[in-house]
């Protein structure tokens, strides 16, 4: 039986980060399906079209990922998809809290799904999608942190609007 996680997140804009657990645990899956979770509530910096891009070019190189969107229950969507696993990423124990009670939750409606946890590595611990854009959004250089097609359409997004003297 192939072993398929879910990798779920808004990735409004994917980070390094996001991009190391992905590759960390597509050495733990046969396949790793990195889900962006379409919320019409929530206002994106990014469309869902827009990320997926980011993520198809980011992650080109990598042979066991698919990519894909959803909306509604995200234990609801792993089923269909036959994920026996939900793959999440902690940054600190700031985290923790917040992480464990949607895991607890995900077990109590779908008890054969698992949720795996996989610390960021000490590189991206500080980075998060939020802290970035609002980084780029005053024309902070955040190169580093993001995949080059994110870096370049922050900039574009933002020009050099915002920079502060």
């Amino acid at each position: 039986m192939e072993r398929i996680a879910i990798y779920p997140g808004s990735f409004d804009p994917v980070t390094n980060g996001h991009l190391d657990i992905v590759e960390r645990g597509c050495t733990l899956f046969d396949k790793v399906i990195v889900a962006i979770l379409h919320n019409p509530a929530k206002h994106s910096c990014f469309t869902v079209d827009e990320r997926k891009e980011f993520l198809e070019i980011s992650l080109k190189d990598i042979g066991n990922i698919e990519i894909d969107s959803f909306g509604g229950l995200l234990v609801d969507y792993a089923e269909r998809r036959k994920a026996t696993a939900i793959l999440r990423g902690m940054r600190a124990v700031s985290d923790f809290e917040y992480e464990f009670q949607l895991a607890l939750m995900n077990r109590r409606l779908k008890r054969n799904i698992q949720t795996v946890f996989l610390m960021t590595g000490l590189r991206w611990i500080f980075t998060s999608s939020s802290i970035i854009k609002e980084a780029a959004s005053f024309g902070g250089d955040v190169a580093d942190m993001v995949p080059p097609i994110v870096n370049q359409r922050l900039k574009e997004r933002f020009g050099t609007g915002g920079k502060s003297s």
